[in-house]
């Protein structure tokens, strides 16, 4: 016998009992870890995403234009990626030469692109992580881990959620997801740590509301981290 037939059959075994239902799925975990208002989940999210080295910056939407003008500017970027789908109000101001995201595009080419803006399908204030999932405004998972530089732009509160239980109720599985807590890094044995081995090596995250939502409710003391 086999381990695949010894594993099998002890699969069978264990659902004998069912008389060939589905097992039920016990979902009595915690779905977030204490309770915070909408203010300090984004709070959270910032703080968490600067523990993981990302950039964090705080912007208006009349402001966000300015603020990804100055990142690409202070990069010193020539050439930008923009997903087909990207809000043309987030780029309004004259600055680097714009790459479209076109399936042909090779590594190489990706290679030569400074920097990529995107924005993204949720974030996670628990575990400070961004998800994309290759919508409109977020384009191929492939322009998000070749160029050196990544701009991901999270509507707050809009796409924020305490908790990863939380993200995976509004993200389809069979969509290309890629889950970003930091700029790409990795560790050898002795736990130096290299950054962009698989993935930019900056990540600036915006958070961006509304003017109205940020006038209601302002950022707390000591996190407009910029």
């Amino acid at each position: 016998m086999s381990s695949r037939e010894r594993i099998l059959g002890r699969v069978r075994r264990a659902l004998a009992d069912t008389g060939g239902a589905e097992a039920p799925v016990e979902r009595a975990y915690l779905r977030e870890h204490g309770h915070r208002t909408t203010a300090q989940t984004v709070d959270l999210l910032a703080e968490n995403l600067a523990d993981y080295r990302a950039l964090v910056h705080r912007a208006t939407e009349d402001e966000l234009p300015a603020v990804i003008a100055r990142l690409l500017a202070e990069r010193g970027s020539r050439r930008v990626l923009v997903p087909a789908g990207l809000p043309a109000a987030w780029m309004t101001t004259a600055g680097p030469e714009r790459v479209d995201d076109r399936a042909a595009s090779t590594a190489r080419e990706l290679d030569a692109v400074d920097s990529v803006v995107t924005g993204c399908a949720v974030a996670i204030a628990e575990t400070g992580t961004i998800v994309l999932d290759g919508g409109p405004d977020q384009g191929r998972r492939r322009i998000t881990l070749v160029p050196d530089h990544h701009i991901c732009v999270v509507r707050v509160p809009d796409q924020v959620v305490s908790s990863v239980p939380q993200a995976l109720e509004r993200l389809d599985p069979t969509r290309p997801l890629t889950w970003i807590s930091g700029p790409s890094a990795t560790s050898d044995i002795e736990l130096d740590r290299v950054e962009g081995v698989h993935g930019p090596r900056t990540l600036d995250v915006v958070l961006v509301r509304a003017v109205a939502a940020w006038k209601r409710s302002p950022p707390a003391p000591g996190l407009h981290l910029s």
